[in-house]
C-alpha cells in the first residue's frame, strides 16, 4: 500500500512546453510548427538538465545557463540568436511562466489523494524564487503543506544526487517501500527515486527514448490521464 507519493514538478505537474512554444511564437524571426516547437522544446531541455548540473558544480553563472540552453538549442535546429536575444527569450518565459496552469487531471488526482489521507510532497529542482513562483502559481499548497514543497537551491542538493531524496526521506520519515516519486526526467527523476529504494512512476508524455540501463521503471504512463487513471484503478494505493 502507498503511504507517499512525491511529485517532480515541471512539466508532470502541467504543461511545461505550452509556455515555452507561445515565448518561441513571440521571440524567434521564424516560423515554425508546433511539431518543430515540440522539438526545439525537448532539445532546450537536454541542454538546461546538463547546463542546470554545471551551475549548481559552480562552472558557470545563472545568467550564463540561461543563455546557453536556449541559444545552444536553437543551434541544433539550425536558428542563430545572440546572447542578447537569448536573455529576452529567456525574460519573456518566466512571464509566460506566470500563466502556467495543473494538468486537469493533476487537480483531480490531488483532490482524490488528499481525500485518502496520503502523505504529499513535491521535490523540483531549480532556484529557490524561481520555483517558488511557479508553486505560488499552481496553488499546491492547497494541496501539500509548505513545509513539504522542497526546491534544491534550498535543500543544497539537486536531483538526481541520493542526498537530495535523503533529505526529503528525513523531513517526512517515509518508508521507502510505500513511497512512490512521479516525475517526467528518466535521469533526474526515476533513476534518482530508484537509487534510494523508491518506487518510480515515468510520466513520459513527450515520449522520450531512453538508452540501453538497468534501471526500469515501476510504471511508465504517456498522459496525465493515464496518471490519473493509475492512481484511481490501483489496489495499492
Amino acid at each position: 500500500m502507498l503511504d507517499t507519493i512525491i511529485f517532480d514538478m515541471d512539466d508532470t505537474l502541467y504543461d511545461q512546453a505550452a509556455t515555452f512554444r507561445e515565448t518561441c511564437k513571440k521571440m524567434l524571426n521564424i516560423s515554425l510548427s508546433n511539431k518543430e516547437l515540440d522539438n526545439l522544446y525537448l532539445i532546450s531541455r537536454k541542454y538546461s538538465d546538463a547546463l542546470f548540473d554545471d551551475q549548481v558544480a559552480g562552472k558557470m553563472t545563472l545568467k550564463e545557463m540561461h543563455i546557453r540552453r536556449i541559444k545552444d538549442a536553437c543551434a541544433d535546429v539550425g536558428i542563430e540568436i545572440t546572447a542578447e536575444q537569448a536573455l529576452e527569450f529567456q525574460n519573456n518565459y518566466v512571464q509566460e511562466q506566470g500563466k502556467i496552469e495543473l494538468f486537469d487531471e493533476v487537480i483531480e488526482l490531488l483532490d482524490y489523494l488528499v481525500e485518502k489521507k496520503k502523505q504529499l510532497a513535491v521535490l523540483t529542482n531549480g532556484a529557490e524564487g524561481h520555483q517558488r513562483m511557479k508553486i505560488k502559481q499552481l496553488k499546491l499548497d492547497k494541496w501539500i503543506p509548505e513545509e513539504q514543497l522542497f526546491v534544491s537551491e534550498t535543500i543544497g542538493y539537486a536531483k538526481p544526487s541520493k542526498q537530495a531524496f535523503q533529505i526529503i526521506e528525513n523531513n517526512l520519515s517515509l518508508t521507502k517501500e510505500k513511497t512512490i516519486y512521479v516525475g517526467d526526467s528518466f535521469a533526474n527523476d526515476i533513476v534518482g527515486a530508484k537509487q534510494v529504494g523508491w518506487q518510480a512512476l515515468w510520466m513520459n508524455h513527450r515520449n522520450r527514448k531512453i538508452s540501453e540501463t538497468t534501471v526500469k521503471p515501476d510504471r511508465t504512463v504517456y498522459s496525465a490521464k493515464e496518471l490519473l487513471d493509475f492512481f484511481l484503478h490501483n489496489r495499492e494505493v
